[in-house]
């Protein structure tokens, strides 16, 4: 992805860490594809293929070198999660309704209620609530958790009634910075509290600057998933940056701005609260990784089928 400007954190890692690096990955795949079985209704079977579990271990694993399979563990389940709430969202819900209904159910279950019987969405997410719980930060951290998720959910039904009313034969679409605005229906922040609790330290004081910092990485890296995933966005009937009101070169000048503006964000997160340094390093891999990774490929597997109802 040569939109995005050089790298910040370290040096490539030789190929004795990219072993080690591998082996985390490979471990972490096989615990994820195991977590993902006990809920068979979770995810698409053809969308979520061998590769995506395989790519989504690798993210992990690069953006936290050094850190063992378990560490990542709790955020790996939040990111399938994710994987199975929008694939419901944007290709198993037929109504607004439905996904409102969705929307209300994890809110509920986040907050402690308990999962909706033969649900498989809303009893992983209580399985995960559950794993987060019992890390000693969520006592600290859970409204963070619980506040991203908000979050998400908003954003994902958000963009289901945008591409609703497309559908519908709407011709007004939302703006190229609406549309930004609404980057938390990626999940990347939700995702990285989850890795946060589960990995500490607390930092009270640094809490802004993290979320502060999470937001902006979260925009930088939707727009590299949509210069990307473009060509299978339009086969799919999905939303991207480059449908609207912006030209191919606009997107890629702001994500270069967007870019910068992270990593000054994440240098300030490393300067002023240094015992989160580790996570400003996560996050900005994360970026990095992603900027690779789209240039060639892309998560998911095969086009989903669409629900019958």
């Amino acid at each position: 992805m040569s939109t995005l400007p050089a790298a910040g954190v370290g040096r490539a890692p030789a190929a004795r860490e990219c072993g080690a690096i591998s082996a985390v990955a490979g471990q972490s795949q096989r615990e994820m594809r195991e977590w993902a079985a006990r809920y068979p209704g979770l995810l698409d079977a053809k969308t979520a293929d061998p590769a995506m579990f395989g790519t989504l271990a690798a993210a992990a694993a690069f953006s936290g070198p050094g850190r063992a399979a378990a560490e990542l563990r709790t955020a790996n389940h939040a990111c399938l999660w994710c994987f199975g709430l929008d694939w419901r969202i944007d290709y198993v819900a037929t109504s607004e309704r439905e996904v409102h209904d969705m929307v209300r159910r994890c809110a509920a279950v986040a907050d402690g209620a308990a999962p909706v019987a033969g649900d498989d969405l809303t009893r992983a997410l209580a399985d995960l609530r559950a794993e987060l719980a019992a890390a000693p930060a969520f006592a600290e951290l859970g409204a963070f958790w619980r506040e991203e998720l908000r979050l998400m959910l908003e954003a994902m039904a958000r963009e289901w009634a945008w591409k609703a009313a497309r559908d519908a034969g709407a011709i007004d679409r939302p703006t190229f910075d609406e549309y930004l605005a609404n980057a938390h229906n990626l999940g990347f922040s939700f995702v990285f509290a989850a890795h946060w609790i589960a990995t500490g330290p607390v930092d009270d004081a640094g809490g802004d600057l993290v979320r502060a910092a999470s937001w902006e990485v979260q925009r930088v890296i939707r727009l590299i998933n949509d210069l990307g995933t473009y060509e299978r966005d339009l086969a799919w009937g999905d939303l991207n940056a480059l449908m609207l009101d912006v030209t191919g070169d606009g997107v890629k000048g702001r994500l270069a701005e967007l870019t910068t503006a992270a990593r000054h964000r994440l240098g300030e997160l490393r300067e002023r609260r240094p015992r989160l340094a580790a996570h400003a390093d996560y996050m900005e891999r994360q970026m990095d990784f992603c900027a690779g990774f789209y240039g060639a490929g892309d998560f998911w597997g095969n086009a989903p089928e669409r629900d019958p109802r």
